[in-house]
């Protein structure tokens, strides 16, 4: 599935609720529902700076394709890495620095967080680009 399409799916699914507690209650599951991180990857060089609260996030590449996992000690938070781990993950480092990601703006996400987690979602983004972009440089 490409990124554009994951990301059809995900307005399709926040459109299914109406109210911003349903859909913060819908990030929160994805959050629960995400891969737990191996403690061996939850080190000070894997966390995301510019979040408030505590996200690490790991990057490698399979088969031409960037894999990520990433875990954070919020549960919000921990929700929005999963949105964003599950849109990224498995494309291309082409792929993920081209990515404009305008399902952000269609599902009222960063309107509806506070100014601290607008600006983590912001640097996961920026996170997981700057590491797609060193994972192609190394196999370049």
């Amino acid at each position: 599935m490409s990124i554009h399409e994951e990301e059809q799916e995900i307005i399709g699914e926040f459109e299914m609720f109406d109210q911003w507690d349903d859909k913060y209650q819908y990030l929160i599951d994805m959050g629960k529902s995400l891969t737990p991180l191996s403690e061996q990857f939850k080190t000070d060089d894997r966390l995301i700076r510019g979040c408030q609260s505590r996200v690490w996030l790991h990057s490698e590449l399979k088969d031409g394709k960037v894999i990520f996992a990433a875990d954070s000690d919020a549960i919000i938070t921990k929700g929005i890495v999963a949105l964003m781990v599950r849109v990224l993950s498995g494309h291309t480092p082409k792929e993920i620095t081209e990515a404009q990601l305008p399902f952000i703006d269609t599902i009222g996400l960063k309107e509806h967080l506070s100014p601290t987690r607008a600006n983590g979602l912001v640097a996961m983004i920026k996170q997981m680009k700057m590491d797609a972009l060193a994972l192609q440089a190394k196999v370049s």
